[in-house]
């Protein structure tokens, strides 16, 4: 089972497609029982193919009406519910393991052209001297102008090996030049972790991806090293976060609670509740916690700020989250392809729904005191097709009932690019230019200093 979620308009070149919704995986092992028989509809449809095939003025590929047909069947449910052929499931799967064949480039929209905000280390980009402030303005030749993000990705992605070129504007040297790159697998790490003074970690939770609780683990174990002692106190970024895989954002915020409900999912049928509570033995349960998210903190990443913030465990900062709160389940089809189904609804721990409301911080940032601008693509709830929100676990405005105020389950965000990670680029935090970082890190140490 795994859920995933949006993404910002800063990705990585080296992805197929960012996180786009919650998800469990699951196997399709039998059709689904409906009262109404689908087959007068299935007779109509294969009508309008025989139609088409015979009348339309050039040949058609059946097998692609028929995908687009089944494509539509589900774009028609929500934002988040797709269907994916082979390849495209193939790609949507790898993504998961923070593996992407590409030439390892962060960048970001904004001019006519996608500026480049960092190579990632040890990728192709890197080694042929790319910098940040870069442009691109052509891909294989072709005009780069106005491209979007999702396209940029599509046409710079691929197997490892193979060649794409970028041709590259560099203001700072007035130049224009051509870079010829061999596409190689990327490595991209889903955490971060720097030390900050008075022995306090910032902690940069990039995504959930296959080993993010075991990635958080390691980093902890390196950055005491870097300290020279314990751990004092922790600011957890997960601004432009788009989620990922929900067993892993529990795995996270497991490492934080000590006891308690995590959250809840709620299916088609009323009765259909369940819970995921926190188990004894985290990393980081007796030290205060911050936890920075924005706009574009998303599906997984609203889970674990909603648990933090519900339990005690931490003090919210920044702004409203994007508001991504269904779950999507994976399912695995006969012959390779995939349906990313939504499935239920998630709450917070006191049973809050997240759908098309987000997260509420506790200390609200203006935006124009961020050091990360906000994403460019709207809300879940502006988005076109998304589920309504309600107001708790009981869908109502009442208190949530007991049962709904527990929780287990997945989710994520649907997802303006194609791209994988999402966030600030890989780099040192920096109290000064940081404003939210800044408060952040003085809500933890001045809750050190009550504590002495």
């Amino acid at each position: 089972m795994r859920a995933r979620l949006p993404t910002p308009r800063l990705v990585l070149l080296s992805a197929l497609s960012a996180f786009a919704g919650g998800a469990f995986v699951a196997s399709l092992g039998h059709a689904e029982k409906r009262d109404a028989s689908p087959h007068a509809a299935i007779e109509q449809l294969a009508r309008v193919l025989v139609i088409v095939e015979n009348r339309y003025v050039d040949p058609v590929d059946r097998a692609k009406l028929l995908t687009g047909a089944i494509k539509g069947m589900v774009a028609e449910l929500d934002p988040h519910s797709e269907y994916f052929s082979p390849k495209e499931y193939a790609a949507f799967a790898g993504e998961t393991q923070g593996k992407f064949g590409g030439v390892g480039l962060e960048v970001e929209a904004g001019t006519d052209y996608l500026t480049i905000v960092s190579p990632i280390e040890g990728g192709p980009a890197e080694a042929a001297g790319l910098k940040a402030g870069d442009q691109i303005v052509a891909i294989d030749g072709q005009d780069a102008r106005g491209l979007s993000l999702e396209k940029a990705v599509t046409k710079m992605r691929g197997d490892a090996g193979t060649k794409v070129e970028i041709t590259v504007r560099r203001p700072s040297e007035a130049r224009v030049f051509r870079v010829p790159l061999v596409r190689s697998v990327i490595h991209v790490p889903s955490v971060e972790a720097w030390p900050l003074p008075q022995q306090v970690v910032y902690l940069r939770l990039r995504q959930f991806q296959e080993k993010t609780r075991d990635e958080l683990l390691d980093q902890l174990g390196k950055v005491r090293g870097k300290l020279g002692g314990p751990i004092a106190g922790v600011v957890l970024d997960m601004r432009r976060n788009p989620g990922g895989l929900v067993d892993q954002a529990v795995g996270v915020a497991d490492e934080f609670m000590e006891s308690g409900i995590i959250f809840s999912t709620r299916g088609q049928t009323k009765d259909s509740i369940e819970e995921t509570k926190a188990t004894s033995g985290g990393a980081l349960t007796k030290v205060p916690v911050v936890v920075l998210v924005d706009e574009g903190s998303a599906s997984a990443a609203e889970l674990v700020a909603g648990a933090l913030q519900d339990s005690k465990r931490a003090t919210i900062v920044g702004q409203p989250t994007f508001g991504k709160g269904s779950v999507q389940t994976i399912l695995e089809l006969p012959d390779g392809a995939g349906l990313k189904l939504t499935t239920a609804r998630y709450y917070t721990p006191s049973g809050r729904a997240i759908q098309a409301q987000g997260i509420e911080p506790d200390v609200l940032v203006e935006v124009s005191r961020t050091a990360v601008p906000p994403p460019p693509f709207p809300k879940e709830k502006d988005l076109v097709g998304a589920l309504p929100a309600e107001l708790s676990a009981t869908g109502d405005a009442g208190v949530p009932s007991a049962s709904a105020s527990a929780a287990p389950s997945s989710s994520a965000p649907p997802s303006s690019s194609a791209a994988g990670s999402a966030g600030p680029p890989t780099k040192a935090p920096d109290l000064e230019k940081d404003f939210q970082l800044k408060m952040g890190f003085q809500i933890v140490t001045g809750v050190l200093m009550t504590k002495k």
